[in-house]
């Protein structure tokens, strides 16, 4: 593991530095006082204390996931984002005498493109995936060469270092605002991304999929509410022309597939008259710290 992402973890237990060691061909990550986190074979390394209250996504909606992203249908998230922390590291630096090299964390980062992206963007910038999914923490540790991987909870205290982090990425992911604030340094950035009011439009109804909740933008201020202030929002939509297996795939990575009936669904998606026309409308807030 980069030793430079290292630097900045902390021991789960008791909030230690961690340092790796190896002993009999394994890896694992210890702290001063002796607690060890083994790395997996997969690359990725287990930071939770105790165990954690749910697995998150599965195997089949990690891969409907990396199929999906992998065909470009949600680049235009990740363009925004790179567009985005790439300013957030200016500042960061700019208000530095000397810049330390910048830690970009996407908590709730599943297969790690989003991520990936960002640090495509950033030649000087490392990367650590969070997640509570072991199958999408497989695949973001292979995300990008200055990425790492780690299993944690984001609603328990984060593994990671006071102020140590640039910028911080939310996609679609649970947001816990006194620990996103604990861990960003003053000048840096939560980049949080949340779906629009028309987002999958189209799907909501011909599918019987989730909605959008329309008080959606007041519940991520709540949760962030007294650890940060937003600085900037912009809306990104594009339209796509969808197969109805890539149909399928969508609704397979998402919070619907919780609540879905593959059978009825596999009919209503058959139903559909192709190209599948579908809206992607996602809102990026820009968040600043509020000072210490």
């Amino acid at each position: 593991m980069d030793p430079r992402i290292v630097d900045r973890l902390r021991c789960p237990v008791c909030a230690q530095p961690l340092a790796e060691v190896a002993a009999g061909g394994a890896r694992a990550l210890c702290c001063p006082r002796r607690h060890s986190f083994d790395v997996a074979r997969q690359g990725y390394v287990n930071l939770l204390a105790g165990r954690a209250p749910h697995v998150g996504d599965t195997a089949e909606m990690v891969a409907a996931r990396a199929d999906f992203l992998s065909a470009g249908h949600y680049d235009l998230i990740s363009a925004a984002l790179a567009a985005a922390a790439t300013e957030a590291v200016e500042r960061v630096v700019g208000a530095r005498a000397v810049g330390a090299y910048p830690l970009v964390v996407d908590a709730g980062a599943g297969t790690g493109r989003h991520l990936a992206a960002v640090l495509a963007a950033l030649p000087d910038a490392a990367g650590l995936a969070l997640d509570v999914s072991k199958p999408a923490l497989r695949r973001a540790a292979r995300a990008h060469p200055r990425a790492a991987a780690a299993l944690a909870d984001t609603w328990q205290r984060l593994p990671l270092a006071d102020a140590g982090t640039a910028v911080l990425l939310n996609v679609f992911a649970p947001r816990n605002g006194a620990e996103f604030h604990r861990v960003l340094d003053p000048a840096g950035s939560l980049l949080v991304v949340t779906p629009a009011e028309d987002h999958l439009t189209e799907l909501v109804g011909a599918l019987g999929l989730l909605r959008v909740d329309p008080a959606k933008a007041d519940r991520v201020a709540e949760s962030l509410g007294g650890h940060f202030t937003p600085a900037a929002s912009t809306v990104h939509r594009r339209e796509l022309a969808l197969t109805g297996p890539e149909v399928a795939t969508l609704v397979g990575m998402g919070p619907s597939a919780w609540h879905t009936d593959p059978a009825g669904l596999a009919a209503r998606v058959a139903a559909l008259a192709e190209p599948v026309r579908v809206t992607v409308a996602v809102r990026l807030t820009v968040w600043r710290p509020t000072p210490r």
